[in-house]
């Protein structure tokens, strides 16, 4: 068994100063950012995997809250990979419809959701939210009914809660998840939290929102984002429809531009 405790040493022991402060810069920590009063340890993010692939197995998913509910951003990093990390081994092919395995990734979307607030930056959202809420939302589930099936109205619930919310990281969330089911070729909550947030304020979400656009165009059609954007490029934030199409041509690219 490894536990909270013995991870957070084994990262706190690997500190470094001139890579923290680089870190806190490039995640906007200072007063009025986005940020402001994030804690870092100076990791980067492939030492945090290399924590979570020697210790993942072998941490009880109720040592997972005390990571993250850690001072240092990295440690909270650690603490979702390792929910993403048991989710997919109960999320393979074979245990897709096992009623043990989908109790068990239930749990962890409980627990993910009820922890998400602490996913307080876009890393933490864009690393995890996808594979875990984003795969929950392709497979069985128990949760919103007695038996397994796909619940969608619940899962509907679920998003729409997250995307309802006055914290910036859960709405992002919301439309993140959907990088999974295009990938999978359902472009149905892609285009419902995209319109949902399409007049959002804050510019990390006009990246989030032209970004996942881009990836349902790419992964499912572009003509079904050739529909979207007919609708509503002319209210798209500028940031939002030039994420959305960065895989056009020049020509198609400036034609989308000039319908601002």
């Amino acid at each position: 068994m490894v536990t909270a405790t013995e991870i957070i040493q084994l990262m706190e022991s690997q500190r470094d100063e001139q890579q923290r402060e680089i870190l806190m810069r490039f995640f906007k920590t200072a007063p009025g950012e986005y940020g402001y009063g994030d804690e870092f340890l100076g990791l980067k993010v492939p030492q945090t995997r290399e924590v979570v692939k020697a210790a993942a197995k072998d941490t009880p998913l109720d040592e997972v809250p005390a990571l993250l509910m850690n001072r240092w951003h990295e440690v909270r990093l650690c603490g979702f990979l390792i929910f993403v990390d048991k989710f997919e081994s109960q999320a393979k092919k074979r245990l897709e419809n096992d009623v043990n395995a989908i109790r068990q990734r239930d749990e962890i979307v409980e627990m993910y959701l009820k922890y998400g607030e602490r996913a307080n930056n876009w890393d933490l959202v864009d690393l995890s939210v996808h594979k875990i809420i984003g795969h929950w939302l392709l497979l069985p589930t128990l949760l919103g009914g007695n038996e397994a099936g796909l619940h969608q109205d619940y899962k509907l619930k679920v998003l729409d809660e997250l995307a309802d919310s006055s914290c910036l990281w859960l709405q992002r969330m919301s439309i993140v998840c959907s990088w999974k089911t295009s990938q999978q070729g359902d472009p149905s909550y892609c285009l419902r939290y995209a319109e949902k947030h399409l007049h959002h304020p804050h510019d990390l979400m006009h990246k989030a929102v032209g970004w996942m656009l881009r990836e349902m165009g790419k992964r499912v059609s572009m003509d079904l984002l050739r529909d979207f954007l007919a609708q509503h490029a002319h209210e798209m934030p500028r940031t939002a429809l030039r994420y959305a199409i960065e895989q056009m041509n020049e020509d198609e690219r400036k034609m989308w531009m000039m319908a601002k």
